[in-house]
């Protein structure tokens, strides 16, 4: 992506941020409220996610983010917080092995090219026992909707920077090894016929 989409990127999302629904930021603050100790957020964007972080919980808060546009926005909600914005992406996490006791994401896994080998590097940087919390919207359960997602997907993906709406994320966490102790569906607002089921999942890293 060029500087200037770059930029325009980051002012979109922000836009989208400050227009979500009441509920959907309920589910960022039931996820955030789950992490505690070293944490790590894949994707931070604009700091979606800063708000509902509890101070006494934190450890170290690691904003991985790959956007040099994002990175400026997120510096001073992060620098508030104490948190450290550091250049990374998903699949390749600048953490030592087993030296994170949680992995956060919302709304990334949808658009990473490599979600396997993402969900391979947050087991990695986990400690035995840590948790992985993610709010994603994923493939559908429903057949027709399903196969509705796949006939979208190559146009959706173009026109929203590589997000995939048809990957089963809670069937790619299991693969990747880890222990699914929630999964709950989020309702969302949008006028998307269906296409984008959300999801909260917490699991944990054996």
């Amino acid at each position: 992506m060029s500087r200037l989409g770059d930029r325009l990127f980051a002012a979109g999302c922000a836009r989208l941020v400050a227009s979500e629904s009441e509920a959907m930021r309920g589910w960022r603050r039931w996820l955030a409220h789950r992490a505690r100790g070293v944490i790590v957020e894949l994707g931070a964007g604009t700091g979606a996610n800063l708000p509902f972080y509890q101070a006494d919980a934190l450890e170290r808060l690691v904003l991985v983010e790959p956007s040099p546009a994002m990175r400026r926005r997120l510096a001073a909600p992060a620098a508030a917080l104490g948190a450290e914005v550091v250049d990374g992406t998903a699949e390749r996490l600048p953490l030592a092995d087993a030296s994170a006791d949680c992995v956060l994401a919302t709304l990334v896994l949808c658009s990473v090219p490599d979600p396997e080998a993402a969900l391979a590097e947050a087991r990695r940087v986990l400690r035995p026992g840590g948790r992985l919390l993610l709010l994603e919207h994923v493939r559908a359960s429903d057949p027709r909707t399903a196969r509705r997602q796949d006939l979208v997907e190559p146009v959706w993906r173009r026109l929203a920077q590589g997000c995939h709406p048809n990957r089963d994320t809670a069937r790619a966490v299991r693969d990747a090894g880890f222990r699914i102790v929630e999964e709950h569906p989020v309702p969302v607002e949008l006028p998307d016929l269906g296409l984008f089921p959300h999801v909260a999942l917490v699991a944990e890293r054996p």
